[in-house]
């Protein structure tokens, strides 16, 4: 497969581009999913302009107004680097990416949760987020975002990886096949998958979806897709996850032994009890697929929505 277009804050790559020269390279986002991601490194404080060394810096000001400043000398670096921020905006838009991957805890790359410093002093909120990465988000409001601190987290790594997924197949089907069709098939390919992660939204989807004309095509995608990206932010709980599990299975019920159902309604149990994961019911449903040739569920992202050698469904 092609690798997938993903962005990414440079020093998580082990380049060098920090305030105080030093990286913080991440192995699993070089290394494991750089197999299957094609990076592209921003450090938005160099290609801004500013030096390395420099001066640390921080958030001041309100969450309405935050003001990227040195933290000794007090010198506003804000309007600098929104000048270069719509600049590589229209850069990165050409790029087509499928996700970008922020620094924690960054005044400029930060996602969330970022310490904004009073003007007069006093206590920082951590309500902020870095400048660049709220114009990145506020410009691209459906690419899956997340930071490498947040992707220690077996659940939010593997919720922002089948989000990137799913971006990519949306993006593949607008470039070649963006028909009324190809919107019915993308969304029939997909709709266990979202029903583990919202039923609301694997509802709402159905319908925009059965609306679509050649006429209003151009419309309905749009909101559809906003309605499904929507959908796949929220997290497939082991609830929802039994509840698609116990769907599958219904699809043999001609074809199961009385033993085999058994044993099948034992392992989503177990996995209900968090006693073994996610990969081995959803491995026998496989086994099922293929064993009596299920045409329909051949087609279930949520059966195969990510490489299976990143192991995201591994965790117990």
């Amino acid at each position: 497969m092609n690798k997938i277009p993903i962005g990414i804050s440079s020093c998580l790559l082990g380049n060098k581009v920090r305030y105080d020269g030093q990286h913080k390279h991440e192995p699993y986002l070089s290394g494991t999913l750089g197999e299957f991601f094609e990076y592209t490194p921003v450090c938005p404080e160099v290609q801004c302009g500013l030096s390395i060394p420099r001066e640390a810096m921080r958030l001041v000001g309100s969450v309405e107004n935050p003001r990227l400043v040195t933290i000794k000398s007090g010198i506003d670096y804000t309007d600098q680097m929104k000048k270069w921020g719509e600049e590589i905006l229209g850069f990165l838009a050409d790029k087509k990416l499928c996700g970008f991957i922020f620094k924690a805890k960054s005044p400029s790359s930060g996602m969330e949760r970022i310490k904004i410093y009073p003007e007069k002093g006093g206590t920082p909120q951590k309500n902020g987020r870095g400048i660049f990465a709220a114009m990145y988000m506020e410009r691209f409001p459906l690419i899956p975002v997340e930071d490498e601190g947040r992707l220690h987290d077996p659940l939010l790594r593997e919720n922002f990886i089948e989000r990137v997924f799913a971006y990519r197949r949306w993006q593949e089907m607008t470039e070649t096949g963006h028909t009324v069709h190809g919107l019915l098939q993308f969304h029939a390919a997909h709709k266990l998958l979202l029903m583990a992660h919202s039923n609301v939204h694997y509802r709402d989807c159905g319908k925009i979806a059965a609306s679509a004309t050649k006429a209003n095509l151009q419309g309905v995608s749009s909101t559809y897709f906003n309605t499904f990206m929507e959908g796949m932010k929220k997290p497939a709980t082991v609830s929802k996850n039994c509840n698609v599990l116990q769907h599958i299975l219904g699809y043999f019920k001609k074809n199961l032994t009385s033993e085999d159902k058994a044993e099948s309604l034992e392992l989503i149990d177990n996995y209900k009890k968090e006693l073994i994961p996610l990969i081995v019911p959803v491995t026998l449903m496989n086994h099922y697929v293929r064993k009596y040739d299920e045409k329909y569920l051949k087609e279930q992202y949520y059966l195969h929505p990510h490489p299976m050698e990143l192991k995201l469904r591994n965790h117990a």
